[in-house]
C-alpha cells in the first residue's frame, strides 16, 4: 500500500479522497471542502494497491474491471478518474507515466511496433473494436451512430448529442466544398452516417469503405432503407485496395487506426485516388503537443494498433506526398462533452450491456470512456480537422464559404431550405 500511498500524497492537492484498503485500514488525502462530499473508494483485493501503483499504465483500469476497486456512491469511476487527473495535471502528472529513460523507451518501442498495421492485422484490429454487437453501440451513441467527436456550436449543457453530431456532419461537409455530380470516397465509413448524409444533401455518388463486416452489412441495410442504394455503395475493403478517382475524399476517425509507419502509404495512395482539383478532409483525434505514444491499457483493451497523432506528424508526411494543407482547425473540449454524454448513456443502459456481455466488460467500457474524457478535458488531446488539396485553386480564397455552407446545411437539416438534389435552381447556380 505504501507505493500507492506515496503517489496519492503527492498527487492530491485539491479535494478530499478517502481510501479504504482490503484489510479495513483507511487513509485520507487532500482536505475536506465545505459542502462537498469526500470521494470514497474501497480496495477489495489484497493485491489491488500494489497493482495500481506498480503498473500505472494499466493497473487502475484493470483493478476497476476486476472488481478490485470500488467507488462508493454517490460518486462513480468517472468522478474518480477526473478527480485524480485534475489533481495530477501539473503537480504529479509524471507519476502516471513510465519511470526512467529505459522504461519510457521500451514503452515507445512497444507502442511503435503495435502501430504497424499490415492488411491482416488492420482488419483484425477493426473487428476487435467495431464488430462488437450492434446493440452495444445503439445504447450509447446518437441515432446516426456517429462514433467520433460531436461539434457543440452552442452550450453543451443544453445541446443534445443528436444535434451536436448533426452539426459536426454539416461542418465537415462544408469544408469539402462539394459540387453536384461529383464522386466521393468516405474512408473508414463506420456505420454509414456521414456517407448517407452527403448523399441526402447533394447530387453526388458516394463510396464508403471499412474493415468491420457488421458495419458494412449495417451500412448496406441503411442505404436500402433510405432509398439511396443507387447513389451510395459500401464495400468491405481496405482503403489501400480502392481504385479509381474521386472528386472528394473524407476520412473521419480513421487516421487514429492507420499507425504512424503507414502514414506515407496513406498520403501516397489517397493522393493517387484524388483528382487534380479535388479536396480531402480528415477529422481525427490529435495531440496538441509533440508526438507521443498510446498508453498500454488502451492498446490492450480498446484500440489495438491505434495511435493519436500530433499535427507535425500529419503535416510532415502529407507534404512529402504532394499535398497542400489549406485549413487546420484544432477542436478543443468538444470530445470531452461527447464522451461525457456517451458515459451517461452507458450507465443508463447498464442492465442491457451486462446482459449482452458481462459486468467486467461494462466496467471496462466505463473506464475507457472516463479515461478518454479526462484526456480531452484535462490533458492535451484535441481533434484535428485538416483540409488538403493538390491544387490550391480548388477552393475559394477565403473561409467564408465554410460557414455559409454549414449554415445552409443546418437549415436544410431543420427543414427550412431545400437540399441541393431536390432543388434544380440550387444545382444550376452551383454549376
Amino acid at each position: 500500500m505504501w507505493l500507492l500511498d506515496t503517489f496519492l500524497k503527492s498527487a492530491i492537492k485539491r479535494g478530499h479522497l478517502i481510501v479504504t484498503n482490503h484489510d479495513g485500514t483507511t487513509l485520507q488525502y487532500g482536505a475536506p471542502e465545505n459542502g462537498v462530499q469526500p470521494l470514497r473508494i474501497r480496495l477489495t483485493h489484497r493485491k489491488a494497491a500494489n497493482h495500481i501503483a506498480r503498473y500505472p499504465q494499466v493497473g487502475a483500469g484493470e483493478a476497476f474491471m476486476w472488481g478490485w476497486l470500488e467507488v462508493e456512491e454517490p460518486h462513480d469511476i468517472r468522478d474518480l478518474v477526473l478527480f485524480v487527473t485534475r489533481n495530477a495535471k501539473r503537480e504529479a502528472g509524471a507519476s502516471l507515466k513510465p519511470k526512467g529513460p529505459l522504461r519510457k523507451a521500451a514503452q515507445k518501442l512497444l507502442a511503435k511496433a503495435d502501430s504497424v498495421n499490415l492488411r491482416g492485422k488492420a482488419r483484425k484490429n477493426a473487428e476487435h473494436t467495431y464488430n462488437l454487437t450492434r446493440e452495444l453501440y445503439e445504447r450509447f451513441l446518437d441515432e446516426d451512430r456517429q462514433y467520433t467527436m460531436a461539434y457543440y456550436r452552442e452550450d453543451p449543457e443544453t445541446t443534445s448529442l443528436e444535434k451536436a453530431q448533426l452539426d459536426k456532419k454539416a461542418h465537415l461537409a462544408a469544408k469539402m466544398y462539394i459540387k453536384p455530380g461529383q464522386r466521393l470516397l468516405d474512408i473508414g465509413c463506420g456505420w454509414g452516417g456521414f456517407a448517407l448524409y452527403l448523399a441526402r444533401h447533394y447530387d453526388v455518388e458516394v463510396m464508403g469503405v471499412a474493415l468491420a463486416p457488421d458495419q458494412i452489412a449495417f451500412c448496406k441495410e441503411r442505404a436500402e432503407e433510405a432509398g439511396l442504394a443507387d447513389r451510395v455503395t459500401f464495400e468491405l475493403m481496405d482503403y489501400r485496395d480502392v481504385q479509381g478517382t474521386f472528386d472528394r475524399i473524407s476520412s473521419v476517425g480513421l487516421l487514429e487506426h492507420v499507425g504512424t509507419p503507414h502514414y506515407p502509404q496513406f498520403y501516397e495512395h489517397t493522393n493517387r485516388l484524388l483528382k487534380a482539383d479535388g479536396v480531402m478532409i480528415s477529422h481525427c483525434c490529435g495531440r496538441a503537443g509533440p508526438p507521443g505514444f498510446t498508453d498500454k491499457w488502451t492498446r490492450k483493451y480498446i484500440f489495438p494498433g491505434g495511435y493519436i497523432p500530433a499535427l507535425s506528424e500529419l503535416v510532415t508526411q502529407s507534404e512529402k506526398h504532394g499535398w497542400q494543407v489549406m485549413d487546420v482547425e484544432a477542436m478543443r473540449f468538444h470530445y470531452s462533452h461527447t464522451l461525457e454524454e456517451w458515459y451517461k448513456r452507458t450507465v443508463l443502459h447498464r442492465r442491457e450491456i451486462t446482459e449482452l456481455y458481462d459486468e467486467r466488460f461494462y466496467r471496462m467500457w466505463l473506464f475507457y470512456l472516463a479515461g478518454a474524457e479526462q484526456s480531452f478535458r484535462h490533458g492535451d488531446m484535441v481533434n484535428w480537422q485538416i483540409q488538403y488539396v493538390k491544387d490550391r485553386a480548388a477552393i475559394p480564397m477565403t473561409r467564408e464559404y465554410i460557414e455559409a455552407e454549414s449554415a445552409r446545411l443546418r437549415a436544410a437539416d431543420e427543414g427550412k431550405v431545400p437540399r441541393w438534389h431536390l432543388d434544380p435552381a440550387l444545382r444550376e447556380a452551383a454549376e
